[in-house]
């Protein structure tokens, strides 16, 4: 909500929610546009099904696009590509900025915020720290990261060679504590380590959980994550 009260809204643009997710966002901009038009896009069909009956019943007129961020099949469509929390799982930022430019028209806006920088480093470092020991080393031969937390300059360069102007890019702290370790259990399993416990039998993942959450036990501030957000602001030439 942060991020979408960023933008002022006459309410006749058409808006690109790039990595709907369960569309609940997408349902508070298209309250926001009652002139305009909205598409809830995502690469997820899981999270597309889930997303569906929400907007049938909260946002009917908004339309549903599964895709790939970095390709959009859209060309001058829209006036706003509105995004958090996906920038992140898209690797190649150069192909992403290209393709966002160019679902947008003249003038369009781009207002984003994702993962950044040292986004979770304390998290990732023991999960690969924890993958390298008996018995889950031999499940993680090949792994390498499924995300990308760009910092503040390099994701400068790629709007501006994109295309975009008016380019305003910065990273924020946003610690995330929880009240008890079953509570920061539940949350690294759902959010944050799906992709290391999608690599190990059933029976193990359980296991993984436990010792993250033992570990993190002992830490100077327990059972919290150190979210790091990079926010994006750019607009496409006039």
């Amino acid at each position: 909500m942060r991020v979408l009260d960023r933008i002022v809204l006459a309410g006749d643009e058409s808006v690109l929610d790039l990595g709907c997710g369960t569309g609940r966002l997408t349902a508070v901009v298209a309250e926001r546009v009652p002139r305009g038009r909205v598409v809830a896009f995502d690469r997820s069909s899981s999270m597309l099904f889930e997303a569906q009956p929400w907007l049938r019943t909260h946002a009917p007129r908004a339309a549903i696009v599964m895709g790939d961020g970095a390709s959009l099949p859209f060309v001058r469509a829209f006036d706003v590509v509105f995004s958090t929390a996906t920038f992140h799982w898209i690797l190649d930022h150069g192909a992403l900025f290209r393709s966002v430019i160019m679902a947008l028209r003249r003038g369009g806006r781009l207002e984003a915020q994702c993962g950044g920088g040292p986004n979770l480093a304390l998290l990732r470092a023991r999960a690969m720290g924890l993958a390298r020991e008996p018995p889950f080393s031999r499940y993680f031969d090949d792994w390498s990261e499924p995300w990308h937390y760009a910092t503040e300059e390099p994701t400068r360069r790629r709007l501006e060679a994109a295309g975009f102007e008016g380019v305003d890019v910065s990273l924020e702290p946003a610690p995330v504590r929880f009240d008890s370790p079953s509570e920061f259990a539940d949350f690294i399993t759902t959010v944050c380590i799906r992709p290391h416990l999608a690599r190990l039998p059933l029976q193990d993942r359980a296991a993984f959980t436990n010792e993250l959450t033992l570990r993190s036990a002992v830490d100077a501030e327990p059972f919290t994550l150190d979210y790091w957000r990079l926010n994006i602001s750019a607009r496409r030439p006039a």
